[in-house]
């Protein structure tokens, strides 16, 4: 379908990349997020009085999973956020990672104004969807509540390329990690792929290197770092299961591996079965540097516990019963940020009591 849609665009003989849009405040209720999109989460959201019983205390975790059928997803409301992910779920602790970096947004948003909002585009049935923005977009879910309204960059019409829309708008970020950049760079370039595809077909010469990196808004520099950090499928894996390298590291990793694996079966090209066996040489160097790294015992930093009270149900209660908004069970204890959090929050709580 894409391909017979670029068709009729070039055709036309219109720019791609060319869509209008304006700034329009839309009822949260009206955005949906992107399912195929990196960001997403499996996310239900809380209608506003509900969430207002819960942090109350009037209304149960259990009862909101019940109401919401919340089984492996995610409830967002205001100041609340729940995973309700199952433990056997491979997905349940990248969600609360997730989660914690929402949470951190969220806070900001509260008490500092939104610098880039969230892209959309509207829907047939009145609604919108998101293009790119959707940690911000569950941040001003957490901050201000599903019955609110907010700032968005509204396109009069969904994106022809939305793939390469998304890396355009998201690429410069610095605060996205590292997986949610790399994976949209394979999706937008799976666009570029089919735009050559149907240049060709049309009889047009296919993008040079330097039109594809014009196209995607980033440096020449940019575009050769992110093709060799997926030329193999660990790499990927490795940042998706939450590597923190930098890109310059990583390539630097990527290119001495490749170049002893050269050196060592006297070739100058590689192929299939090749690209196989440096991936897995890829894989054994991260698993070995992280073991390491493991090795050396994590500092945290908790603020101070002043509540005699607090102290006493510290020390006489399992902690871990309260209720914080902290899912204990998904935390990750190496990550000294995420267990600080939390431990925070208990403290936060306890010298309320």
């Amino acid at each position: 379908m894409l391909e017979q849609m670029l068709l009729n665009k070039l055709n036309s003989k219109e720019k791609l990349n060319d869509e209008s849009f304006e700034y329009k405040s839309i009822f949260f209720s009206s955005v949906a997020p992107d399912p195929t999109n990196g960001r997403f989460l499996p996310s239900i959201f809380i209608d506003d009085e509900h969430a207002k019983l819960f942090v109350a205390r009037k209304l149960s975790k259990g009862q909101l999973i019940k109401l919401y059928h919340a089984e492996d997803h995610v409830l967002i409301g205001k100041s609340v956020i729940i995973n309700c992910i199952t433990r056997s779920n491979e997905d349940r602790k990248r969600a609360s990672q997730t989660i914690n970096s929402i949470i951190e947004l969220g806070d900001n948003i509260s008490v500092s104004e939104m610098i880039q909002v969230p892209t959309v585009f509207p829907l047939e049935d009145g609604k919108y969807q998101i293009l790119t923005g959707h940690r911000r977009f569950f941040a001003l879910v957490y901050a201000k509540g599903y019955g609110a309204v907010a700032q968005f960059k509204v396109y009069d019409t969904k994106p022809l390329l939305t793939k390469v829309k998304q890396f355009q708008e998201n690429a410069s970020r610095e605060d996205l990690p590292q997986y949610g950049k790399l994976q949209a760079f394979l999706n937008a370039r799976i666009e570029i792929d089919t735009l050559n595809k149907v240049r060709a077909l049309s009889g047009m010469s296919r993008l040079t290197i330097r039109e594809i990196v014009s196209t995607l808004g980033i440096s020449m520099g940019a575009y050769d770092n992110y093709n060799v950090l997926v030329r193999y499928p660990s790499v990927t894996i490795a940042y998706e299961n939450g590597c923190s390298y930098s890109f310059i590291k990583m390539k630097k990793l990527i290119l001495s591996i490749e170049s002893n694996y050269k050196t060592q079966h006297v070739k100058s090209t590689l192929d299939v079965l090749d690209k196989k066996a440096i991936s897995k040489l890829i894989e054994q160097q991260i698993q070995g540097i992280r073991k390491l790294s493991e090795k050396v015992l994590p500092s945290f930093t908790i603020q101070s516990l002043n509540s005699q009270s607090g102290l006493k149900k510290l020390l006489t209660q399992d902690v871990t019963k309260m209720d914080i908004n902290v899912d204990w069970d998904s935390l990750d204890w190496k990550d000294k940020k995420s267990v600080s959090a939390a431990l925070n929050k208990l403290v936060d709580y306890l010298n309320k009591v």
